[in-house]
């Protein structure tokens, strides 16, 4: 049993490792950069996870060694900060050396982009679309708003004047239908908007189910990605407002307040979570919500709700972020700077 938890706590850090050595670590460059030997040998490195669909796979370390495999294997997706990324950098590369290979990277990472998103705006976790909950309107993990933010900056930013202009109206309107299927899919109750789930039906825009411990629900977490987004809008309609409005009223009425996250370690050594009284702790957040109670539960990979960590297993328990204090900035900082920019 030991040995199963330390393999699988292992098999998890890889998993984070490999999700950060992508494109992003040079976004932070100066544009010089892009035009030295060492970007053309990154680019390069990048170009070759691109997928035939055009987006790249995630979870996968896309700048230290060039992809040599069976390019089938290659699944493009948005989730896990993928494809968004690799278009900025790409971006970056043309603008820097002017150089076609980059262009033609770019536009069909953007074409790949453009081609995903469903009619009444919102985007899934994987495209080529997928059977399960792949196709769901996804938040989770910031998976929408990252493609939303990528559409905004194609549509109006300097760095992005070499995209032709029907395509970059394309983006804008991208952006539009996006903004337009976020409100659709807030949660409504008692004719009070709220937040969002991590996933929503792509037909109907309920809050829907994905893996097998994350139910429907109203989101703690993913929520508060989806509101800066509508923050960073910057002449919100009425409508717009509003959502902003109510699903900062809903983090405010939901905070869990004198509970802490405690890691622990058992007489082998093994470490564990979890959540012990204190007055002094900061206020968290729970990743899920019953719709009908609006309390806090967590989910075992059996699919059954349960009301505190210690009661599902160690795997789950400490293979997941449950708890945090995801809405914390969101309300003592972005929000009042929203208010005082946008006015009452």
């Amino acid at each position: 049993m030991r040995h199963t938890l330390i393999m699988l706590a292992l098999l998890t850090a890889g998993v984070r490792l490999s999700a950060d050595d992508s494109a992003r670590r040079y976004l932070g460059k100066p544009d010089a950069w892009f035009a030295t030997p060492e970007a053309r040998k990154v680019a390069d490195i990048i170009l070759s996870y691109q997928t035939d669909a055009g987006g790249w796979p995630k979870n996968t370390d896309t700048i230290s060694k060039a992809y040599d495999g069976d390019r089938a294997n290659l699944v493009p997706t948005f989730d896990n900060k993928a494809t968004v990324d690799e278009l900025r950098f790409m971006a970056r590369m043309f603008g820097a050396t002017q150089d076609q290979t980059y262009r033609k990277s770019f536009d069909r990472g953007l074409t790949y982009v453009l081609s995903a998103q469903y009619p009444n705006g919102g985007w899934p976790q994987f495209y080529p679309l997928r059977k399960g909950y792949y196709s769901r309107i996804t938040f989770n993990d910031g998976s929408m708003a990252r493609v939303l933010q990528l559409v905004r900056e194609v549509g109006a930013e300097p760095a992005y004047a070499f995209v032709e202009s029907r395509t970059r109206e394309a983006c804008r309107k991208a952006f539009e239908r996006g903004v337009a299927c976020i409100l659709k899919c807030q949660i409504v109750v008692e004719g009070r908007p709220t937040v969002w789930c991590a996933q929503h039906d792509e037909t109907t825009f309920a809050p829907a189910k994905a893996r097998t411990y994350e139910l429907p629900s109203f989101s703690g977490s993913e929520s508060v990605g989806v509101v800066r987004l509508l923050m960073s809008i910057e002449r919100p309609s009425p409508e717009v407002r509003a959502s902003i409005e109510g699903a900062v009223a809903w983090l405010e009425a939901h905070r869990i307040r004198g509970q802490k996250l405690e890691p622990t370690r058992s007489l082998l050594g093994v470490k564990d979570l979890v959540m012990t009284p204190d007055p002094s702790a900061p206020d968290l957040w729970a990743r899920f919500y019953d719709l009908k109670s609006g309390r806090p539960f967590v989910c075992d990979r059996d699919g059954v709700p349960k009301a505190s960590l210690a009661e599902i297993g160690h795997e789950r328990r400490n293979g997941y972020s449950w708890f945090g204090e995801y809405a914390r900035d969101l309300l003592a900082k972005d929000y009042p700077a929203w208010k005082k920019r946008t006015g009452p």
